[in-house]
């Protein structure tokens, strides 16, 4: 099973009156939400196709391979935590619910587990991409639908995508890039990785709160960035 993917922006409310033409509302409060609602979607959609293309219809029978944001949410980790953080001028933080995957349909197990690990955060990195491309090719600046100032808009929507895909690339299980990082380590030395997947959640709280995961995390963010011209 695909963890519920944890999402993460390092961006609070107090800083969204760039994203509106005016002083921040409610609008402009719950864009941040979006775009992670929309981002969470199709990064676990991208494992559910890419574990079916592999061998395993387990997803795409529970429908799991839509960009439906209701067949992803969890109620708590989706919706309630990112609301509340929206509007509380806190860090988002939650996740989605897992994807199932029966590793013994899949066509080389480990191989493929791999690839499917590896598919919601490269999703991220396209949604990014394709973000930017937006952002060059048209003339944002006439743009007010919503009184939103669009090319901030677009300039959070890459930023967040970047976020979840470098957050998800941790070499750390439960998620993707331990699922990865297994799938690479010689069979005895991946058994003796997976051991540290009961303590995951602890590693990952460590490196939150004692601020190793930003210094982690924010380089190659801005780094990337700035190759898409954001």
């Amino acid at each position: 099973m695909i963890s519920g993917q944890f999402c993460l922006t390092l961006d609070a409310p107090a800083e969204l009156s760039i994203l509106v033409n005016q002083s921040p509302d409610f609008i402009s409060a719950v864009i941040p939400f979006v775009i992670v609602l929309i981002s969470l979607s199709v990064h676990e959609a991208a494992h559910a196709w890419t574990a079916y293309r592999l061998g395993d219809p387990t997803a795409k029978d529970l429908g799991r391979i839509s960009l439906n944001p209701l067949v992803h949410i969890d109620l708590i980790g989706t919706v309630i935590l990112p609301l509340v953080a929206a509007f509380s001028n806190l860090p988002i933080i939650g996740w989605a619910k897992p994807v199932p995957v029966d590793i013994r349909r899949l066509r080389d197990p480990r191989r493929d587990f791999m690839l499917v690990a590896a598919a919601g955060p490269a999703s991220n990195l396209l949604q990014a991409i394709v973000v930017a491309v937006l952002f060059h090719a048209l003339p944002l600046e006439d743009l007010n639908f919503l009184n939103l100032n669009w090319p901030n808009v677009l300039r959070k929507a890459a930023d967040i995508n970047i976020l979840l895909a470098l957050f998800n690339l941790i070499p750390v299980p439960p998620l993707d890039g331990g699922n990865v990082l297994a799938g690479l380590l010689p069979r005895e030395a991946a058994a003796a990785f997976d051991k540290v997947r009961q303590y995951g959640f602890i590693i990952l709280y460590a490196l939150m709160l004692t601020g190793v995961l930003s210094q982690i995390i924010l380089p190659p963010a801005d780094f990337l960035m700035g190759l898409l011209g954001l």
